[in-house]
């Protein structure tokens, strides 16, 4: 037997066994396992931006889990069992690789995502953006909305065009906060959209941007607390210009040492 498929079946296995012995897991519903597999997800995109291989093997071990979990739950509900869910994936598959798996031609990325939207209408989808999750995070939905968008033809010429937006928007921002304007969020909301525009424009990820840098002043922070315990002074006893000399010295001891983990 194929080790992957021999693996598969080991898992499915002892989802059984859980599901038939384990108290915790007998418990369990779809709504209970939501959360956590939220949480999951959100584990294995950390993993994703600290590049950690094996950390993100892990991690979708955590996942695979969860839709066998899920699975089982269907399966015991008599709505649909684990061959369904693949049967129906690889047929939703091979249905949208037209270019593949029929007689359609694709020159590129960019016509395979234009022919999958369409094929997703012709499927019943009223909207392009009908498929865009309403709970997903604002950043990572923004970017999904015009990726969309611009797969139907909906899209800036030019990065230059991208980038005056972006201008604008900050104009119109900054206008309205000099105003005290109840419209402050509404114009930031704007000129947020526009810079996810134009990173996606130029082939950045805003979410994994805004991930690293996240990171980083975690890890400068928590530098400085360190260093401002270990010279017995308190933080919020501290001046800002006091604080600032630690902050320098985390960005260049952290430099120095990019491997530094806080305590």
């Amino acid at each position: 037997m194929d080790k992957r498929l021999k693996a598969f079946e080991r898992l499915l296995t002892i989802m059984d066994e859980l599901r038939a012995q384990c108290p915790w897991d007998q418990k369990q519903t779809f709504e209970t396992l939501r959360n956590l597999t939220i949480e999951e997800t959100y584990e294995l995109a950390d993993a994703i931006t600290k590049n950690d291989l094996q950390e993100i093997k892990g991690e979708i071990g955590d996942l695979f889990l969860h839709m066998v979990f899920y699975s089982k739950l269907g399966s015991e509900a008599g709505a649909f069992d684990v061959s369904d869910v693949l049967n129906a994936i690889c047929d939703k598959l091979v249905h949208r690789h037209p270019h593949i798996y029929g007689d359609i031609k694709a020159l590129g990325e960019e016509e395979v995502k234009a022919n999958w939207e369409k094929l997703k209408l012709k499927e019943g989808k009223k909207s392009v953006l009908s498929g865009v999750p309403s709970s997903l995070p604002a950043l990572v939905k923004a970017t999904r909305i015009q990726e969309k968008a611009k797969a139907i033809g909906f899209e800036w010429e030019k990065k230059e065009d991208v980038w005056a937006k972006v201008q604008e928007e900050m104009a119109e921002f900054e206008a309205e906060v000099n105003l005290g304007s109840k419209k402050r969020e509404e114009e930031l909301g704007d000129l947020l959209f526009s810079l996810v525009n134009y990173a996606r424009f130029i082939d950045l990820s805003p979410e994994s941007a805004l991930s690293i840098t996240n990171q980083k002043f975690i890890n400068r922070f928590q530098w400085m607390e360190e260093a401002v315990a270990r010279d017995g002074k308190t933080l919020s006893d501290m001046t800002l210009e006091e604080m600032d000399i630690y902050w320098e010295r985390a960005k260049t001891d952290i430099l120095r040492n990019p491997g530094f983990t806080p305590a």
